[in-house]
């Protein structure tokens, strides 16, 4: 399916998406902690948060890719006018449909965690200021959206501006909610 795209731009989705909500994540769960504990975030804190964001991306990746790779299978099923729907779900596409799912949600589980683990192991370092793992983390939203930019002749400023603004604005919201 997605495959015939090349496979950087095959799995561009699930690092982008993965990394960003990695860190965002971490962002929302772990700046209210980051900010106000009397103790520096454990690395115990970060691979909590960082595995709980990854199984939770895991899911989502999961559910998302093979819904639109089905629904990939069933427009076929349509273009090709075949009578009878839903062969193409049962057949070995469909289960091809399937590990490429799941590979594709294993990509962006393991982005996900690795953007959430960043921010919260440099929050783990106790001879660093609050507010350093959140900067992090916006300086690495930031440098993702310029990445991005130059990958699909994008406004490099504008798509610093909003994943940066993005990371501030959760880590605001992490900051007031006070989660872990």
């Amino acid at each position: 399916m997605s495959r015939l795209a090349g496979r950087g731009a095959a799995y561009r989705l699930d690092l982008v998406a993965g990394l960003t909500d990695g860190i965002l994540t971490a962002l929302t769960l772990g700046a209210g902690h980051m900010l106000a504990a009397a103790a520096p975030a454990t690395p115990g804190l970060a691979f909590r948060v960082a595995g709980a964001a990854a199984v939770s991306g895991a899911f989502v990746f999961l559910v998302a890719h093979y819904a639109d790779l089905r629904g990939e299978l069933v427009e076929a099923e349509r273009q090709l006018n075949l009578v009878a729907h839903g062969r193409f779900a049962t057949s070995r596409l469909g289960r091809a449909v399937f590990r490429e799912a799941v590979s594709k949600a294993a990509m962006a589980s393991l982005c996900t965690f690795a953007g959430a683990l960043l921010p919260m192991l440099v929050g783990a370092l106790a001879w660093l200021p609050r507010w350093t793992p959140i900067a992090v983390s916006i300086v690495a939203l930031c440098l993702l959206g310029w990445l991005l930019a130059r990958t699909v002749f994008g406004r490099p400023l504008y798509w610093v501006l909003a994943l940066g603004a993005a990371g501030g604005l959760l880590a605001w919201l992490g900051a007031a909610l006070k989660i872990a």
